[in-house]
């Protein structure tokens, strides 16, 4: 059975309990409203603040992607402290 709602004033409508138990909501979170031909799409967001957004950019995502990779496979080296770390780069 598929679930309806009614629009009320100011378009407003009620998510049904049985689509929200599948992707919990809380109250006051965001979410985002786009269209797909005659289709509403309501997506649960997560607000970042500005200062660190660039860190949810693609790119940005990407290189930790592979820093991870790098780590897991030991192409990365450690370091004790920042003088440890200059040493070995003036070698």
């Amino acid at each position: 059975m598929k679930n309806t709602v009614k629009v009320r004033t100011k378009y407003q409508v009620t998510i049904p309990e049985a689509v929200r138990n599948k992707i919990p909501l809380e109250i006051g979170e965001r979410v985002e409203v786009t269209s797909r031909g005659n289709e509403i799409i309501i997506k649960p967001m997560v607000e970042v603040p500005r200062e660190q957004a660039w860190f949810y950019q693609k790119e940005w995502q990407e290189l930790e992607k592979q820093a991870t990779k790098d780590k897991k496979t030991g192409k990365t080296k450690s370091f004790d402290n920042p003088e440890e770390a200059i040493k070995w780069l003036k070698s």
